[in-house]
């Protein structure tokens, strides 16, 4: 048995320590081969290749990114994609595919296995945790500590000059980041895609807190929209898979809280930062777990399937399941981190 494995989309802490899982299970208990894939997608789609084998995996665990690389390439778009991701396989004599990624890399391993019958297994993936049937992705915890840590900081360079102090964070169009990181740093005010925000409102908040002798701290989600408006984008750009790219949020809503509330406002756009670096200790250990339940689904021929966290077990998953919509954030979530808003 020869299987291939790719990492797609975006980077995120623990890509590393699911390979090295795979990796370390898949030889020496079943005695299988394997092939990296380099680049996501574009790997398979050009047959671009790279040995991994247990010394390729060593040292790697509390690695950052990915060793095999990783990009947003859509086989499904490329011209003749799938019948090139076919023969790729086939000439490499791959005979199984484990895809690591979020929505994107997973619907397209979805479509080849429903569509093509090639044999994928998925592994979650995302710092969004927007995946569904899933409790986390690996990669969002680790996002979370670091976005945590920059608010701790931006609280003491706040009160020192007695501003509002804006911090965008990741997570499209799901505010998992937002929301853990905020409540956890104490943040004032948060805001997040999945409940459009009025800005009378979070002025009031901010207001409030100045009166209180503290200065504010506002967490918003990238994609978090105010309730007479539209998203805020980069620019007008698409990538392979329909996505605009997100930012800029953060930096419009200080420059409307500061013209509103005549209180000096400034901005810190986290940005990749949440993505790099030393995975944390929850991230390995949930990385590591999803790696070897991944090789087994491989062992038992379960294809078309995703391993995921449930409660503290790895269960399987149709992949088609994990993509079919985002997992957003329960308004009573929502509700209760209202309670230290203002």
């Amino acid at each position: 048995m020869r299987v291939g494995v790719l990492t797609g989309g975006g980077d995120c802490p623990g890509l590393n320590a699911v390979i090295r899982a795979m990796v370390r299970k898949g030889v020496q208990e079943y005695g299988y081969d394997f092939t990296g894939y380099r680049d996501g997608w574009r790997g398979p789609l050009e047959g671009r290749t790279l040995p991994l084998d247990i010394p390729a995996v060593r040292g790697i665990l509390p690695r950052g990114g990915t060793i095999l690389g990783s990009s947003r390439t859509n086989p499904l778009q490329a011209e003749d994609g799938v019948r090139r991701v076919r023969e790729n396989l086939a000439d490499q004599g791959v005979d199984a595919l484990i895809a690591i990624g979020g929505e994107d890399t997973l619907g397209v391993a979805a479509t080849l296995y429903e569509e093509h019958g090639v044999p994928c297994v998925g592994v979650p993936k995302t710092i969004d945790n927007d995946l569904s049937g899933t409790d986390y992705t690996f990669g969002f915890d680790t996002a979370v500590n670091i976005a945590t840590e920059a608010i701790d900081r931006l609280h003491t360079t706040a009160e020192s000059h007695m501003r509002v102090l804006v911090c965008e964070v990741m997570g499209r169009h799901a505010g998992w980041i937002a929301l853990h990181s905020g409540l956890a740093g104490g943040a004032n005010v948060i805001l997040i895609p999945e409940h459009r925000f009025d800005l009378d409102q979070v002025c009031g908040w901010i207001t409030s807190r100045f009166q209180a002798a503290y200065a504010p701290i506002v967490v918003v989600a990238e994609g978090a929209m105010p309730r007479d408006g539209e998203m805020v984008l980069k620019d007008e750009s698409h990538d392979s898979f329909g996505h605009v790219r997100l930012s800029g949020v953060g930096e419009w809503l200080a420059k409307q809280i500061e013209r509103r509330t005549g209180n000096e406002a400034r901005t810190t756009v986290l940005g990749h930062v949440q993505r790099g670096g030393t995975p944390s200790a929850f991230d390995r250990w949930l990385a590591t777990r999803f790696g070897l339940h991944a090789i087994d689904c491989v062992r038992d021929g379960d294809f078309g399937k995703m391993v995921a966290l449930q409660g503290t077990r790895i269960v399987r998953i149709p992949i088609s399941e994990a993509t079919a919509e985002l997992k957003t954030v329960d308004p009573e979530l929502y509700a209760e981190a209202g309670v230290f808003f203002g």
